[in-house]
């Protein structure tokens, strides 16, 4: 048997069939484990899911039709926010229920179905725009939080002397006394 090439770096193993993951043949990851793009698929109808809604049940894998429309449905779900059941659509984030309309930025309290979010060391959950503007780190100078600027996910800041600065706020000037 004659040793095959990889075709670049390898991800890791896929979570279904346990092969080496390429970037060559597709891969994604979802549920914190990597999977082959032909391996993440349906437990019922073989759908491939890569960027598709999907739900688990019991550690099997389905497609939002399976899952609403083939009588897949678990036990009924506790809202993690709310604490009542959920006989319905069920939206899994941090390991956690919720209905749709229950998780929500702690802050502004937008619902955050299908949108970015983010979560601080507290486990509390925010969407983009507050969670910069909560825990972005204050300018040295001006004292005003250092935010992305429009349509960047990442703010630019200068650090000098353990405090941050907004560029155009930094003078370049340093009291070592």
């Amino acid at each position: 048997m004659e040793p095959r090439h990889s075709p670049g770096r390898c991800f890791g193993s896929c979570a279904r069939c346990g092969e080496a993951v390429y970037a060559v043949g597709g891969a994604c990851k979802a549920m914190g484990q990597l999977f082959h793009n032909k391996c993440f698929t349906c437990s019922t109808c073989n759908k491939q899911l890569k960027g598709q809604p999907f739900f688990t049940v019991s550690g099997h894998i389905y497609c939002e039709d399976d899952f609403l429309f083939a009588g897949v449905h678990p036990s009924e779900e506790v809202c993690h926010s709310c604490g009542s059941p959920i006989p319905d659509l069920v939206l899994q984030a941090r390991g956690k229920s919720y209905h749709p309309t229950c998780f929500r930025c702690v802050v502004c309290r937008q619902e955050l179905q299908g949108r970015p979010f983010a979560v601080d060391s507290d486990s509390r959950v925010y969407c983009v725009t507050d969670y910069h503007r909560v825990q972005s780190p204050l300018c040295g100078a001006c004292m005003m939080p250092i935010l992305p600027t429009e349509g960047s996910a990442e703010s630019i800041r200068v650090a000098s002397c353990n405090k941050y600065y907004h560029v155009e706020c930094y003078s370049g000037e340093v009291d070592l006394i």
